[in-house]
């Protein structure tokens, strides 16, 4: 019988290291561009993330109809692009000081609400996406299935919920 290798700890600490490493870019200077060269990412990060929910449904749809390996490509197509994103969203935010929300009233309230949900969410997805593919990968579908029902909310979440946030903040750039 083949053991099975686990990944945890890895996945943890690349985890951890993407987490500090975009926390870095609100404290660090910022890298001098030239005027408005990078203005178009806050919309293509929404737009990748509008597509990975879009993505996240139809995988799961897939999977309960026994499309393995569409699921299979919906959700590594998900996972890659989560991963542009990533790349996107950091070479943004090393590039230009974070927009302030400029709302009023209950409507802030709800966008504070709605972005720490979503950061908070974004940090613990993670973890939970990449050792979810990691079993996927393995053929461990049985522990595949437990801990990717915890998965899809929670990135679907945080793919959405990235829509909902700049739309809200748009104005303000």
């Amino acid at each position: 019988m083949e053991k099975q290798v686990n990944y945890n700890k890895l996945i943890y600490i690349v985890a951890g290291v993407l987490a500090s490493a975009v926390g870095l870019i609100y404290i660090t200077p910022k890298f001098a561009v030239e005027s408005g060269a990078l203005d178009f990412l806050p919309a293509l990060n929404a737009t990748i993330n509008g597509l990975v929910s879009v993505l996240l449904v139809i995988g799961v749809m897939l999977i309960k109809n026994g499309k393995r390996k569409a699921h299979q490509a919906a959700m590594t197509s998900s996972i890659a692009l989560s991963a542009l994103f990533l790349v996107s969203y950091v070479l943004y935010h090393t590039t230009h000081e974070s927009t302030s929300f400029g709302g009023e009233g209950a409507i802030r309230y709800v966008y504070f609400f709605i972005l720490l949900t979503h950061i908070v969410l974004a940090i613990v997805i993670v973890p939970l996406v990449l050792i979810s593919f990691s079993r996927a990968m393995s053929e461990q579908f049985d522990k595949h299935k437990k801990i990717a029902r915890i998965t899809f909310p929670i990135w679907l979440y945080v793919s959405v919920t990235g829509v909902i946030v700049y739309f809200m903040i748009s104005p303000y750039y």
